[in-house]
This record gives C-alpha cells, sequence and structure tokens, in this order.
C-alpha cells in the first residue's frame, strides 16, 4: 500500500511504494530534494522525519550518527516510510525539470591525464543531447547491474562530448578502464543526477573547494560561470597530496590569469622532493580558513574525498561563520577493491 509524504516547508505531498526509498519516490513524482551519493554514505540527503516513522536501511556510521537519528534525523536515499510521515529538508527548484535519461555513447577519447587519471570523452548518438547543470554527474551502468557515478566536467554549452575525470581506486570499473577499454567502446548511463550545481540567483562571493579528481564538477561550474558572465568574485582551492594529483593545474591557472574576478589557489598536502612545490602546503580547506576567516557572506561549494568535504563543512560553519544552508558539497565515495 502506498504511503504519504509531506515535505515541510513547501507542503508538497507524493507516494512512496513498500519497496522506495523517500528519495526515489520524491524524484520520481518530480520534487528534487537534496542529494548526491544516493548509497548513504555522503550524508547530502539528510532531513528530519517530523512525523511517522521510517526504515532507515544501509548507510555508513559517518554520514548519520546516533546522535542525529534520535533527533529524528535520516537518510533520504535510504530510509523507507513505515506508513504515512511528514519530512523536512531542503528542495531544489532549478533541478525539477530535468529529466533523468537512460542513454548509450561512445568512448570517443581516453587520455591519461597523469599516472592514475583518466580524461574519457563520451559521444552520445548523433540525434541526442543531454541537458543538465554544472555540477551534476551520471551514473555508468554496468553489464552486471552495477553502477559508478562520475561528474561531468564539461559545461552545459560545451556537450558535444560528456567529459569524465576518473582516477584508478583500483575497483573493477577503474581497471577495465586503465587496462582493457580501448575508445569507440559502447557504454550506457543514467543522468543527470545530484543537486551539486552553483545557486545562479546568489550574489555571495564564492568559495570553491576541491580535493583531487573533485575538480571535475568544480571546472564545469567555472567554466559555466565564465560563459554567463557571472561577475560575483570566484576563488579555487584546489588540493592534493603531490603535484600529480593537480591534473590540470595549468587550466585553473589559465583561468585565473584571464578572468579578473577568479583566483586559484593550489595546495599540496605532501608534496615530493621532486615536485620542486614552492606553493601552499597543508590541508586545502584550511588554507581556505587561513584566507577567509570570515565565511558568513559567503557560499561554499565542496567536491572531493569525503574526510576533506566532512572537515571543510565541521569547520567552515563551526570556526568562520558559514551558514550551513551556504555549504553545497558532493564527496566522492570510490567503489572499494574487488577481493
Amino acid at each position: 500500500m502506498p504511503n504519504q509524504i509531506t515535505i515541510k516547508p513547501s507542503n508538497h505531498v507524493f507516494t512512496a511504494q513498500d519497496d522506495e526509498t523517500i528519495l526515489d519516490a520524491a524524484l520520481r513524482e518530480g520534487y528534487v530534494i537534496s542529494y548526491g551519493c544516493r548509497n548513504g554514505a555522503c550524508g547530502t540527503c539528510k532531513g528530519k522525519v517530523i512525523e511517522g516513522e521510517v526504515d532507515y536501511g544501509i548507510y555508513q556510521k559517518t554520514a548519520l550518527a546516533e546522535a542525529e537519528k534520535r533527533l529524528g534525523m535520516a537518510l533520504f536515499c535510504q530510509a523507507r516510510p513505515r506508513g504515512d510521515i511528514v519530512i523536512e529538508c531542503r528542495e531544489i527548484g532549478a533541478a525539477k525539470d530535468i529529466r533523468i535519461r537512460t542513454l548509450p555513447c561512445r568512448v570517443q577519447k581516453m587520455r591519461r591525464a597523469a599516472a592514475g587519471i583518466m580524461v574519457l570523452h563520451l559521444k552520445l548518438p548523433a540525434s541526442e543531447r543531454l541537458q543538465f547543470l554544472a555540477g551534476q554527474y551520471i551514473d555508468v551502468l554496468l553489464k552486471d547491474g552495477t553502477r559508478r557515478s562520475f561528474s561531468l566536467a564539461n559545461a552545459p554549452h560545451d556537450d558535444e562530448f560528456l567529459q569524465l575525470h576518473l582516477r584508478n581506486y583500483g575497483g573493477p570499473f577503474s581497471r577495465h578502464v586503465f587496462t582493457r577499454m580501448k575508445e569507440r567502446d559502447i557504454l550506457r548511463f543514467e543522468g543527470p543526477l545530484g543537486t551539486f550545481f552553483l545557486r545562479e540567483d546568489g550574489d555571495k562571493p564564492v568559495i570553491l573547494l576541491a580535493s583531487g579528481t573533485g575538480f571535475a564538477p568544480i571546472k564545469a561550474i567555472v567554466e559555466h560561470e565564465f560563459r554567463t558572465h557571472d561577475p560575483r568574485p570566484i576563488v579555487l582551492y584546489w588540493g592534493g597530496r603531490v603535484r600529480a594529483d593537480l591534473y590540470m593545474h595549468e587550466l585553473p591557472e589559465r583561468w585565473a590569469h584571464e578572468h579578473s574576478n577568479f583566483q586559484y589557489v593550489p595546495v599540496l598536502s605532501e608534496p615530493l622532493a621532486s615536485d620542486k612545490w614552492n606553493g601552499r602546503t597543508g590541508l586545502v580547506h584550511e588554507a581556505a580558513m587561513k584566507d577567509i576567516p570570515d565565511m558568513s557572506g559567503c557560499e561554499v561549494y565542496a567536491c572531493g574525498v569525503p574526510v576533506m568535504v566532512e572537515a571543510a563543512h565541521r569547520d567552515f560553519t563551526s570556526q568562520c561563520g558559514l551558514p550551513e544552508e551556504e555549504f553545497f558539497s558532493d564527496a566522492f565515495t570510490p567503489a572499494a577493491p574487488s577481493a
């Protein structure tokens, strides 16, 4: 029997089947609530259950603490209603009218940007174009029924190819890409997905925070902003362990040279002697805090490994005055290597 779900404060109402998560049901009925990984790892879809009960599903403890559950919080990408419920969460209007589709594509070009990083250019059928927002991601659908999520690194206006940045984490799909995939291979994907994209109705200075291949959606956002001539000040902090992790370092350097409202700050945590690094060192979010101790009038967009995103959220909101609602994130949760 369908369960009725009411969203506060909008009072939007939709129904969920017994086997549906709250997020899946909301998306099916056209209501986009904030979400990221869809596997209970990033915490982006966290909201409050005001009335009723839910089955919390399977999730990572770092994304939902027991203390938060006692306060009524749940991860809506995993939680399923047990009867009619009322929830409180952030709704995203900009993504509502973009249709999620399943499409084939061809691997048009493969380029190793660094030893463990591959840049893929995917070509859609001639009659197809993918409508998406800069910062969103797609799920590559594998033959065994699993899926892998990758952010789109190209801006919506530059859509001749879909660009993905892949790090070799050692999982089955990573190994396939780096050892067996070849140009002209055919893939299938679902997308666009996610609510990590620039809120274009704002006028606050923008802080962009990336670690490793978290640069991919940040690249799309920046190139979209240049295209729309957004005058807001934008500063990008891109962090890596060693110099090779900043695999497109010259690109944001060029942006900073060409655009007066854009600033680029690269940061390495463990540079090698061979890197001959003269730039900033340490944790990338701490570099941002040192430069901008008061973030109360800013928007922050953070993408990369969960530990960086979590630390930035915690420290920016608790120490720098960043309003909770002005922190937007996409935490990458790579698939584990197979045994």
